[in-house]
């Protein structure tokens, strides 16, 4: 009777057991779920360093537009700054310094090398030629005509001491060659005054005489200029000013 009376209470022990154990169990997966938390949290926070990192991306990118924006117009200021206005218009009287006085009749636009450029037209007075010169470089190219005050100081120079050839004729034609092409009207007034002299005294070559025609032509063309005469009065003028050569006594 003893026996029959312990198996019961082993079985209620046995049954309340299980229960515990369940419990147990139980209350160990949440503790699993709880190691499920640390996904969300890498993600909440990669998920939050991503459209901060998005943010300074689009931040940045607007900066170096606006950066890029301010130096292009300042770039093109910088090169309007470069290219001051030139000193010469349409309609200005010139000295070129191969032809002599001219006229700056107009502009024109034309393609060299495929590049579009433009362009100051020159009318030389004292031929029949045109003379294209780019504007870029006209001050470079021309020169103003000279003024009535620095007219009668070029007729001067011829009052002065005229230099001779000497033995060395290859060498003096080249300081007069480089004289005539220089574009300053005193040194062309030196070649009038040393050949005509020379012309005089010893006679001078072909060439030489060539080179004489010419620096007149220039000289009294620029003189027509700056006096407001015509040229032929300019030459005129010119002859008077020139020295004449006494002959000598008994000749």
């Amino acid at each position: 009777m003893a026996s029959t009376d312990k198996k019961p209470a082993t079985k209620k022990a046995a049954a309340t057991k299980k229960p515990a154990a369940t419990k147990k169990a139980a209350a160990k997966k949440p503790a699993a779920k709880g190691t499920a938390k640390k996904p969300a949290a890498a993600e909440k926070a990669a998920a939050a360093k991503k459209p901060a990192t998005k943010k300074a991306a689009a931040a940045k990118k607007p900066a170096t537009k606006k950066a890029a924006a301010a130096k292009k117009p300042a770039t093109k200021k910088a090169a309007a700054a470069k290219k001051p206005a030139s000193k010469f218009n349409v309609g200005d009287k010139v000295v070129h310094p191969q032809h002599g006085a001219a006229v700056i009749v107009k502009k024109a636009r034309q393609t060299v090398d495929g590049k579009r450029k433009d362009y100051f037209v020159l009318e030389i007075a004292t031929e029949q030629l045109t003379v294209f010169v780019p504007v870029e470089s006209i001050e470079e190219t021309v020169r103003p005509v000279i003024s009535k005050n620095q007219a009668r100081k070029v007729l001067g120079v011829f009052k002065e001491e005229p230099q001779e050839a000497g033995s060395n004729w290859s060498r003096w034609y080249k300081v007069l060659n480089e004289k005539m092409t220089s574009g300053d009207i005193y040194q062309v007034a030196e070649v009038i005054r040393d050949l005509t002299y020379a012309q005089q005294v010893k006679g001078i070559s072909p060439a030489l005489k060539r080179m004489l025609s010419k620096a007149r032509t220039t000289l009294s063309s620029e003189l027509g200029f700056a006096l407001g005469i015509p040229q032929e009065e300019a030459e005129k003028r010119l002859d008077k000013a020139l020295p004449k050569v006494e002959e000598p006594e008994g000749a």
